[in-house]
C-alpha cells in the first residue's frame, strides 16, 4: 500500500508537471483555444516528450534523501548537486529554475544552515517550495502532533522560501495530503484539513493578515470559485488555490491536471501541484498508462518510490 502510493505520488507529480512544459508560460486565451489533451514535447523549453522540469527534479531530491531519514543538510545537499551536477535531472542539465531557488542553492553552497537560506521577503513567495514538498507527506504520514508536521513543512520550505506565506502554503498542502490518506472522500479530506489546520492555529500569535490571505481556501470552499477568479501564476498563494480548485472539480487524475495545466501562465507547475495531489488520491492504476510509459526516467522513478517505501516501513 505504502508502495503504491508513493509511486502515485511521483508518477502523479511528474506527469503533471511533464504535461505542463511544453506550455508554459502560454496565456489561458491561448489553451482555451489550443488546449493540452495528450503529453507532447517541445514547445516552450524545447524538451523531448515527458520531460520533467526543475519541480520533479526537487521532489525526486527530496524523495531521495529522505530514503535515508530525516536531514535538512542532506537535502540541501542534493539540492545543490541536482543544480551543479544535474542530480535527478531529465536530460543531464538543469533547464528551468526559479530564481528565488538558484539564490537560496547558492546560499547553500557557500555553506550556510540550509533553513536560513531561503529568502524571507514578501517578495519571496514564489511557488518553488511548494512545488516540491509532496514527498515530506510520506515521511510524516504516522505523525500524530501537527506541530511537528508544521515544524517540517517549516524546515524542508525554508531551504528556498522561508517567508511565512510560503511556509504555510507548504503546511496547508501537507496537511490536506495527510487528511487524503486518512479518509475516502476528498470534500470530507478538505474539511478535515480546515479543521485541523484551525485548531492549529488556536494557540498562535502568527500575522492576521498573513493568515487572512488563505481565506479562500481556510474558511471558504475553494471549488466553488469561478475559473475566472483562479489565478495560475507563479505566486505561491495562487498555485495553492489553483492546485485545490482543479483536484475538487474533477473526477480523475488525467481531469484534474489537464484542467491544471489549461489554466495556463506557470503550467508545469500547477500540473505538478494537482498531480501530486490527485495521484494520491486516485492511485497509480487510474493515472493512463500511456502517460506513465512517456515520462523520462519512469523505471529510475520506480526504484526510487521502492526505496522510500522499503525505508518507512
Amino acid at each position: 500500500m505504502m508502495k503504491s502510493k508513493i509511486e502515485a505520488a511521483l508518477f502523479g507529480l511528474a506527469i503533471g508537471d511533464a504535461l505542463g512544459v511544453p506550455v508554459e508560460f502560454e496565456s489561458r486565451t491561448y489553451l482555451k483555444e489550443n488546449p493540452v489533451t495528450e503529453m507532447f514535447g517541445f514547445g516552450t523549453h524545447h524538451q523531448p516528450t515527458g520531460t520533467w522540469s526543475d519541480d520533479s527534479s526537487l521532489a525526486f531530491c527530496l524523495t531521495e534523501s529522505l530514503c535515508s531519514g530525516y536531514d535538512l543538510k542532506d537535502i540541501a545537499r542534493n539540492f545543490v548537486k541536482w543544480y551543479s551536477g544535474n542530480f535527478w535531472t531529465p536530460h543531464g542539465q538543469v533547464f528551468d529554475i526559479g530564481i528565488a531557488t538558484r539564490h537560496a542553492i547558492l546560499n547553500i553552497a557557500k555553506g550556510y544552515q540550509p533553513d536560513l537560506c531561503g529568502g524571507f521577503s514578501e517578495s519571496d513567495n514564489g511557488n518553488g517550495s511548494l512545488m516540491r514538498i509532496l514527498p515530506l507527506v510520506f515521511y510524516l504520514q504516522n505523525e500524530n502532533d501537527i506541530e511537528v508536521v508544521y515544524q517540517k513543512a517549516k524546515e524542508v520550505s525554508s531551504i528556498t522560501h522561508a517567508h511565512f506565506r510560503s511556509v504555510f502554503a507548504c503546511f496547508i498542502y501537507v496537511v490536506y495530503c495527510l487528511e487524503i490518506l486518512k479518509v475516502k472522500d476528498k470534500f470530507e479530506a478538505y474539511k478535515n484539513m480546515q479543521e485541523a489546520v484551525f485548531e492549529f492555529l488556536k494557540d498562535k500569535s502568527f500575522n492576521p493578515a498573513e493568515i487572512d490571505l488563505f481565506d479562500r481556501i481556510l474558511k471558504n470552499d475553494i471549488s466553488k470559485y469561478p475559473e475566472n477568479n483562479i489565478h495560475s501564476s507563479g505566486y505561491v498563494l495562487d498555485s495553492l488555490q489553483a492546485s485545490f480548485w482543479c483536484f475538487l472539480n474533477s473526477n480523475s487524475y488525467e481531469e484534474a491536471v489537464l484542467k491544471a495545466v489549461n489554466l495556463g501562465e506557470d503550467t508545469d507547475t500547477t500540473g505538478a501541484i494537482t498531480g501530486g495531489l490527485a495521484g494520491i488520491y486516485y492511485g497509480i492504476e487510474n493515472i493512463p498508462q500511456k502517460w506513465i510509459d512517456n515520462l523520462v526516467k519512469s523505471n529510475d522513478i520506480k526504484d526510487l518510490a521502492k526505496r522510500l517505501s522499503k525505508k518507512l516501513l
